[in-house]
C-alpha cells in the first residue's frame, strides 16, 4: 500500500472515530456510499479534492488535519510521510 494512502486512511479513521459516527452515517453526510468510505479508511482508494472537502465538512475539520504528516518535498520530488501518531 502506498505511503500517502496509509497516512490519510489512518487520519481519516481517527477523525470519523473521533466524531462517533459510522461508515455509514460519514457517507450518508458525504454522498459517498459506505464501501467507499471504507475504501479510503483501507487505504484502498486516494481520494480527489472534492471527496477531500466532503470529507472535512462532514467531520467538522479540515484539510490539514486529514492530510496531516503527508508532505510534498520539492528536493527529492517525493512524498515526506511522517509515522501516525501512537493510539493511546
Amino acid at each position: 500500500m502506498d505511503a500517502k494512502r496509509k497516512r490519510f486512511a489512518a487520519n481519516l479513521s481517527r477523525a470519523r472515530a473521533a466524531s462517533g459516527i459510522s461508515q455509514e452515517e460519514l457517507g450518508a453526510r458525504t454522498g459517498l456510499h459506505r464501501t467507499e468510505v471504507s475504501l479510503l479508511e483501507r487505504g484502498g482508494r486516494e481520494p480527489r479534492l472534492g471527496t477531500l472537502t466532503k470529507l472535512a465538512a462532514a467531520l467538522d475539520t479540515n484539510l490539514e488535519a486529514l492530510c496531516a504528516g503527508i508532505q510534498w518535498s520539492p528536493e527529492r520530488r517525493d512524498f515526506k510521510i511522517d509515522p501516525p501518531p501512537k493510539r493511546r
